[in-house]
């Protein structure tokens, strides 16, 4: 068994952008040399979230609009008295949503649905630059 680590650098838009991060993840498992095993991909940090989705025009607008619901913007949130910043629905949309995910990997390539793409979500209010850390386990 072996176990690979490498990174995905990435930079964002801020407020809900949605990056694709399929292929960048793919080039990670084929430098790691493992064939089949799993690959865990965790963004550290409390404001951002890893998931999968069909990355297509309808969702990106779809998505923004669901979460709008679950944990609105304009609404009070006491993490903003103890930090005096603007981002408590960033932080209570990060925590529901998590911030990894894991993927089988068979024959060195990433295992997912054809309308199935593993994606990065900014959930901070501003452009950020991320360091999405990718681990595998296999052989």
């Amino acid at each position: 068994m072996s176990v690979y680590c490498g990174e995905v650098n990435i930079e964002t838009n801020g407020d809900v952008d949605i990056v694709d991060i399929t292929s960048d993840v793919q080039d990670v498992i084929s430098k790691s040399k493992i064939k089949d095993g799993i690959v865990c991909v965790f963004v550290p940090g409390s404001t951002g979230s890893i998931t999968s989705i069909e990355y297509e025009p309808g969702l990106m607008k779809d998505f923004p609009r669901a979460l709008e619901k679950i944990a609105p913007k304009g609404i009070h949130y006491d993490h903003h008295e103890t930090w005096h910043d603007d981002n408590g629905h960033s932080h209570v949309r990060a925590s529901l949503m998590g911030p990894s995910t894991t993927f089988p990997i068979k024959n060195g390539k990433l295992i997912h649905g054809t309308w199935q793409q593993l994606v990065f979500v900014e959930l901070d209010t501003g452009p950020r630059n991320r360091n999405i850390i990718v681990q595998i386990v296999g052989e």
